[in-house]
C-alpha cells in the first residue's frame, strides 16, 4: 500500500525522512507511529509490519520513519531523531487530519527500546523556542512493543542475562565503541549514554500505559547475542518496576505471562487510541 506522503523530510539529514498513511473517513484521526529495529545500527522504515492496514481500516492513521544509524551517528542521534519526528508530525496535525493528543508508538528490538524511552522520558518540548517544531510535545498516549531492551547498560544487563548479550553490536556500536572489550574497558566514558538511553531509568509514576511482548526462550543465561538482546527478562524487570510504581504495564510471554485485559498488541492499541 503506497503512503499518502512518502519520504517527507523531518530534519536536514538524508536519513531523517518519514512516510505517512492517512486513514479514510472523517477525522481528526489517532496516529500509530512505527519505529524500526536493527540495533540502532541498521534497518529501514520499509520494514514496517505488513498488517498495518488493520489500523487504517479502523480509522487510525499510520507513520513510519528512518533515523540516523550507528556508523554515521551514535546515541543520542537515533533516539532524539524519534523525538524530532514526533514533533514534526504534530506540526502537521491540521493538514494531515491527525488528533495530536492521541499518538501511540510501536516497534520491535531497538525500535521498541526507543518507543519505551519516548513513553517514559519527560517532555522534550521547549515552549520558549523560536522554532515551532521544537515547541511541540514529545509525549505520547501509549506504546505496544516487542522484543525490546529496557536497559542497554552492560553493567546491568550482564547481571540479568549473562555475558552473551554484551557481544551484540547494539551494546557497543550505539555508543561509538568498536567492540565489547573496548566498551567495557572504557565504561566510565560511555556510562552516561548507557544510563540515559535505558528506558527503565526514566520510568515514573503516572507514565502512559505500555504493552510488551516477547517470543524468545526464558533460558538464562542467554544462549547467544541474538537471544540475549531480545530476552523476555527485559520485560520482566520493567514490569516489576512498573507494578511498584502503579504504572499500567502488560507483559505477554507465551506460556509465561499474560494480561488480564488484552490478548494482543492490536487490542491494546485500539483501546488506547480509540477509547
Amino acid at each position: 500500500m503506497n503512503p499518502t506522503f512518502a519520504n517527507i523530510p523531518y530534519g536536514p539529514d538524508p536519513q531523517q525522512v518519514l512516510d505517512f498513511w492517512s486513514a479514510p473517513g472523517q477525522g481528526p484521526h489517532p496516529l500509530l507511529i512505527f519505529i524500526h529495529g536493527g540495533g540502532w545500527c541498521n534497518g529501514d522504515k520499509d520494514k514496517c509490519p505488513a498488517d498495518f492496514s488493520f489500523y487504517l481500516q479502523r480509522g487510525i492513521s499510520y507513520a513510519a520513519f528512518n533515523y540516523r544509524l550507528a556508523g554515521t551517528a551514535i546515541l543520542p542521534a537515533p533516539v532524539h531523531d524519534a523525538a524530532r519526528a514526533i514533533q514534526f508530525i504534530r506540526t502537521k496535525a491540521e493538514s494531515w487530519n491527525i488528533d495530536k493528543q492521541r499518538l501511540a508508538l510501536t516497534g520491535s528490538s531497538a525500535g521498541a527500546c526507543t518507543s519505551m524511552w519516548m513513553l517514559f522520558h519527560p517532555d522534550l518540548a521547549d515552549p520558549s523556542a523560536g522554532d515551532l517544531l521544537a515547541r511541540q510535545s514529545t509525549r505520547v498516549t501509549a506504546a505496544a512493543v516487542s522484543g525490546g531492551q529496557t536497559s542497554i547498560d552492560p553493567k546491568v544487563i550482564e547481571d540479568w542475562l549473562g555475558p552473551n548479550v554484551l557481544k551484540h553490536q547494539m551494546i557497543y556500536r550505539s555508543v561509538g565503541a568498536e567492540s565489547t572489550e573496548q566498551a567495557l574497558e572504557n565504561y566510565t566514558h560511555y556510562a552516561d549514554l548507557y544510563h540515559e538511553f535505558s528506558p527503565i531509568n526514566h520510568l515514573s509514576a503516572n507514565d502512559p500505559p505500555l504493552l510488551m511482548s516477547y517470543d524468545k526462550s526464558m533460558t538464562l543465561p542467554s544462549v547467544d547475542p541474538g537471544h540475549g538482546i531480545h530476552h523476555p527478562f527485559y520485560g520482566v524487570k520493567l514490569k516489576e518496576r512498573a507494578d511498584q510504581l502503579g504504572v499500567e504495564c502488560h507483559l505477554l510471554i507465551e506460556g509465561v505471562s499474560h494480561s488480564e485485559r488484552y490478548a494482543s498488541p492490536q487490542e491494546f492499541l485500539l483501546d488506547k487510541l480509540q477509547g
